[in-house]
């Protein structure tokens, strides 16, 4: 099983990163190493109370896509 996790900077300083197919599952670290083995840690909860509540908290599925996109003439369009 694949999650996908959006990062981002926080602004104290350190990450912080949801999980998209688990609503509500995120976490945060001071490193992107401390932040992956925390996200490991709130998935497995997230996952455990998913069973512990007859399923209302099943992973949802998600599309990820790669956009390009370029400049032209001081604005973006597709590439």
């Amino acid at each position: 099983m694949t999650f996908t996790v959006s990062v981002y900077e926080a602004e104290e300083g350190g990450y912080w990163a949801e999980v998209l197919e688990l609503p509500g599952c995120a976490s945060q670290g001071d490193t992107l190493d401390e932040l992956k083995d925390n996200l490991m840690e709130a998935i497995v909860a997230c996952l455990k109370a998913h069973l512990e509540d007859d399923g209302c908290h099943a992973p949802r599925r998600v599309a990820t896509w790669t956009l390009p996109m370029r400049e032209r003439d001081r604005g973006l369009v597709p590439a």
